[in-house]
């Protein structure tokens, strides 16, 4: 499997995007002073591709399936794209707060420490569906690892779309997210223009 090894926080320098929105509180000490180079229009539209690839740590071929799916459903294809990633099991992980980013909530849930509806998942691009019950297994529950992750996110709030239980490690979907409950720096609409070149 293909493993991005370039350092997050610099990545998200070249990308103008805050660590925070990975979970990362860190920043770069290092300051750069070069101007701002002149992009053009398929630059911009590039670069929104990269974000929302880097945000949710999806590779070019299943992020262009996901927006082929996407752009099949009713509605506005930049919109359901972004529902559908933001659907994905790791980031419902990392929303309730069960893990410190993305890439732990990933971790996660591949070592089978996840049930779905009390059924074992170990699936990170499995897609959740409103009703769902998530929850860390038993077993696992009890790990200092996890008492050291809610120590870690204990400030963070749970999207309107999430109820999460965070001491009892455990949430529910409770509806599909809407655009305006997305709070990813992404501009669906450049995506939308990149492929429909």
């Amino acid at each position: 499997m293909a493993v991005n090894r370039e350092p997050v926080l610099k990545r998200c320098k070249a990308l103008g995007l805050e660590p925070t929105v990975l979970g990362i509180s860190k920043k770069s000490k290092r300051q750069v002073n070069t101007r701002p180079k002149k992009m053009s229009e398929y630059g911009l539209q590039l670069r929104e591709k990269q974000k929302a690839k880097f945000i949710y740590g999806v590779l070019e071929k299943q992020f262009r399936n996901d927006f082929e799916k996407a752009s099949k459903q009713p509605g506005i294809s930049g919109e359901n794209l972004l529902k559908s990633l933001e659907l994905r099991l790791d980031n419902v992980i990392f929303r309730l707060g069960l893990a410190r980013t993305r890439r732990e909530a990933r971790q996660i849930v591949s070592h089978k420490l996840v049930l779905i509806n009390g059924k074992s998942v170990n699936i990170p691009s499995y897609r959740v569906k409103a009703g769902d019950q998530v929850s860390i297994r038993d077993k696992s529950a009890n790990s200092s690892k996890f008492k050291d992750i809610i120590d870690a996110t204990h400030g963070r709030i749970a999207p309107e779309w999430l109820n999460a239980d965070v001491e009892n490690l455990r949430g529910t979907v409770l509806s599909i997210p809407t655009r305006e409950q997305i709070d990813v720096p992404v501009n669906e609409m450049l995506i939308v223009e990149l492929y429909s070149k």
